[in-house]
């Protein structure tokens, strides 16, 4: 699995999530924001190492 994306706003992460869906890519996200302070830390998105090459082509081209 390789790091894809990483956003302080999970929102992003969670429109990057779907458009890899939408074009048949796995993705995972793991959360590091801090339970006390949401402002802190940042949302990663994971997709397999097969799919690295056509999720980078999907987040740039659709100016993600």
């Amino acid at each position: 699995w390789i790091k894809i994306y990483t956003s302080v706003q999970p929102h992003k992460v969670q429109i990057v999530k779907a458009v890899l869906e939408d074009n048949q890519v796995q993705s995972f996200e793991v959360n590091k924001k801090d339970s006390s302070y949401i402002f802190m830390g940042e949302v990663d998105l994971y997709v397999h190492r097969n799919d690295a090459v056509l999720a980078a082509f999907l987040i740039k081209s659709n100016e993600l």
